[in-house]
């Protein structure tokens, strides 16, 4: 694991104090007053000034930041610019260079991870697509594990097997929905999972859930699992709103058209070649996982 800010102290910094160091010797400054205006050694003004230290040639050639050193440079040695403004004018920069920009590629190169992550992103936001994304990814996990170690759990999942999906918040299609790779299967009474969650891996969890989200749910967690009169009643008896829905209509269609703000399981009775099946739904994908604790 590498923090972006191990990249500002080993790429950003020596780069740009090499700059800086250089432009204000070049306006005449002696070392000693470089040393005092950038709070650094004169040894170290010394070895940034004559090359001594690495620097990275993309950021010594990215224009602003050439310009911020040409600007604080002349700002310094005039006394126009104190440190402090100096120090918040390069730490606006760094955080633009962070945010999808060349400090993001660079941390992406030496923690591969992160690449997995299509777009501009900004790993210090709050709301960025990474931390919502990996949220998103420990919510189904804790939810997993809450059923693998749910006594009773393998003896809900139907024959085509069970997936625990999640969503993003602004999820539009099944590439923003998380779930277990594959299926939740039962093998010889334990419910097995294949692989750790993903996204874009459950086809058919995903599209009820996302189908109960565009009639009018908050859900953003759902799971399937076997439905016949026992488990009807369980439903009743935990008093949980239930909806059916058409086996044989379009999923999209029928799911929207059945669910309202507080349904708790969407059903289907069965159809021609189709398995009887409900869909738990809840916020997440540990409030799921703990219906079905209520249900057995």
């Amino acid at each position: 694991m590498r923090f972006i800010e191990e990249v500002v102290v080993d790429e950003f910094l020596p780069t740009f104090r090499a700059l800086l160091a250089g432009d204000l010797r070049d306006r005449g400054l002696t070392q000693s007053e470089v040393a005092d205006l950038l709070g650094i050694s004169q040894s170290a003004v010394s070895k940034y000034a004559h090359g001594d230290v690495d620097t990275n040639d993309r950021l010594a050639g990215d224009e602003r930041v050439q310009d911020l050193v040409v600007r604080l440079g002349a700002g310094l040695a005039s006394g126009d610019v104190t440190p402090v403004q100096a120090l918040v004018e390069t730490e606006v920069l760094i955080r633009q260079l962070e945010r999808g920009d060349v400090l993001a590629r660079l941390h992406e190169e030496t923690f591969p991870p992160l690449t997995e992550y299509e777009g501009d992103f900004a790993v210090h936001d709050a709301d960025s697509e990474v931390r919502t994304a990996e949220r998103v990814l420990a919510s189904v996990r804790r939810g997993v594990r809450t059923l693998e170690n749910t006594s009773g759990f393998a003896g809900l999942i139907p024959a085509v097997g069970s997936n625990l999906v999640e969503t993003l918040p602004d999820a539009t299609g099944i590439e923003d929905v998380a779930g277990v790779p594959g299926r939740i299967l039962d093998v010889k009474g334990r419910a097995t999972v294949p692989g750790d969650p993903e996204f874009g891996v459950s086809e058919h969890v995903a599209t009820v859930l996302l189908a109960a989200r565009a009639g009018g749910s908050g859900a953003r967690a759902a799971l399937n699992i076997r439905y016949d009169d026992e488990i009807a009643t369980r439903f009743a008896e935990a008093g949980l709103a239930t909806a059916e829905f058409d086996a044989e209509a379009s999923v999209e269609t029928a799911v929207a058209e059945t669910v309202t703000d507080d349904v708790d399981v969407v059903f289907q009775s069965g159809g021609f070649g189709i398995e009887p099946a409900a869909y738990l739904l809840g916020a997440d994908a540990g409030v799921v996982a703990e219906l079905v604790r209520e249900l057995l």
